[in-house]
């Protein structure tokens, strides 16, 4: 299927990974071996992330590129949504500023969901009153010792489709067939696993890929984003899909970030735009077996902002700590109850960061109830949005064994964390302080006058319902 003047281009890019890093030689020294072929290191999500917050992340970034226009559609995609069964494109949109109306839609069960989110944001194309928001987020796990999580690593992509756009999808197929046990997770499993036969894992890859390319007029690729499960299969596929080792390493990514499932296209495609590659071939494999296959040119730049360098490395005993697999047991008590209800009606300040101004001398209050901390008057005070951006007021470290219960799962995977409060600008000007965890630096990093932004993290999970809200972290620390 080829591309139309009515399809939607790429108007921006955004993408993200975790900080933190774990090297293939701490897996050597923790278990002699190493399975994950090519793949020199992997990204590790902190204690407070997820694919909801990496996928903001990203989004953030790409809206950011566009100039922050109105979304009429968004799409996450996943293989490792936080929820088995929830929309979260609803928490993602509120974080976003998602209008209440706009079309919503999860993609999941695949890595080949983020290019059918895609396709699918492609298809629902173009948009009167605003732009298309497609976001593909991914942190898959494997048992220990197993070659999915020796492979397994985490990151966002994101792309803004508007009418305009220096990026077009000019070519598109997909293709299926059947090679069942490639790669697959049980029902209320966490961990994905393979039957581990080479050959029957190689045959299925190339062929299924190589499906969905010979339906597309590839021409001459400048690079290709291919599905990488780990840092050799796409080299071994080359041959079939009809491009160059050369091409596929333009846009691997796997080699530092590790298989990033579902995201793995899209991060290996924004990265290929951010390089100025003027023509790419973006081919995505799932297990069951299907692919996509479609060629994107480029006209000119495309507004990106990527977040993809990492340089916190972590130890195979911190990586665990991470992972939640080496913690000191459930904290004692229950912590400080807050109901779903009660939570809901504070989502204004926690996603939004609304504020309110005082009619009376203008002061900016957060939250925007009681009285007034600059006159004190009582009143119903203007709805104003901070900015993100402010600079430290005070800071300390909570140490072990000093969080409130509800945060001892938290600090079981991170060791000690910082809360600070923070002045945060208003829009036209004044100031709000706000406490707030401070994420994405080491305990201690920061001190009173720093400037920072906020970010959306997971806050804690209670009733087994997360509840996410606003950190902050030093500005430009991504």
């Amino acid at each position: 299927m080829t591309g139309d003047e009515r399809t939607p281009k790429v108007a921006a890019v955004g993408a993200y990974a975790p900080r933190f890093r774990i090297s293939a030689d701490e897996f050597r020294e923790a278990w002699g071996q190493f399975h994950a072929a090519g793949v020199n290191g992997k990204a590790v999500p902190d204690a407070d992330e997820d694919t909801l917050t990496m996928a903001y992340e990203a989004a953030r970034r790409a809206l950011d590129a566009a100039g922050t226009p109105e979304i009429s559609f968004l799409a996450f995609a996943s293989t490792t949504p936080p929820m088995a069964e929830e929309d979260v494109t609803a928490r993602l949109g509120g974080m976003l500023g998602v209008p209440d109306d706009a079309t919503l839609h999860v993609f999941t069960g695949s890595t080949r969901a983020g290019t059918r989110a895609l396709v699918a944001g492609l298809a629902a194309g173009p948009w009167d009153d605003g732009v298309g928001l497609v976001v593909a987020a991914d942190a898959p796990r494997g048992e220990p010792d197993s070659a999915e999580d020796h492979a397994a690593g985490a990151g966002a992509a994101a792309f803004v489709l508007a009418d305009d756009g220096p990026a077009s999808v000019v070519e598109r197929a997909e293709y299926t067939t059947e090679f069942p046990g490639t790669r697959f997770r049980e029902t209320g499993e966490s961990s994905v696993e393979g039957l581990g036969v080479t050959s029957y894992d190689r045959r299925a890859f190339s062929e299924t890929l190589a499906g969905a390319v010979e339906q597309v007029d590839t021409g001459a690729v400048d690079a290709a984003a291919v599905q990488a499960p780990d840092g050799k299969l796409p080299y071994r596929a080359a041959g079939a899909l009809g491009v160059g080792i050369d091409e596929i390493r333009a846009g691997a990514l796997v080699h530092e970030l590790g298989d990033t499932g579902a995201a793995s296209v899209p991060l290996s495609l924004a990265k290929s735009l951010a390089d100025g590659y003027g023509r790419i071939l973006a081919a995505s494999f799932g297990s069951g077996a299907g692919a996509d296959a479609f060629v994107v040119e480029a006209s000119d730049d495309v507004p990106v902002s990527l977040a993809l360098d990492g340089d916190d490395p972590v130890s195979y005993a911190e990586y665990l700590r991470l992972r939640g697999d080496l913690t000191s047991g459930p904290p004692s008590g229950g912590g400080a109850y807050v109901s779903v209800p009660s939570w809901r009606r504070t989502l204004d300040q926690r996603h939004r960061l609304l504020a309110g101004k005082c009619p009376d001398c203008g002061a900016l209050n957060f939250p925007p109830e009681g009285a007034c901390n600059g006159c004190n008057s009582l009143g119903e005070y203007d709805d104003v949005r901070l900015t993100g951006e402010g600079t430290v007021e005070a800071l300390t470290t909570i140490s072990q064994g000093g969080a409130p219960p509800e945060f001892a799962e938290q600090q079981a995977k991170s060791g000690d964390f910082d809360v600070a409060v923070v002045a945060l600008s208003g829009p036209n000007g004044g100031e709000a302080s706000v406490p707030a965890q401070v994420t994405g630096a080491a305990p201690g990093t920061l001190e009173i006058g720093d400037s920072v932004e906020t970010t959306m993290r997971r806050i804690y999970t209670q009733e087994g319902v997360t509840r996410y809200g606003f950190k902050v972290r030093p500005t430009g620390e991504l």
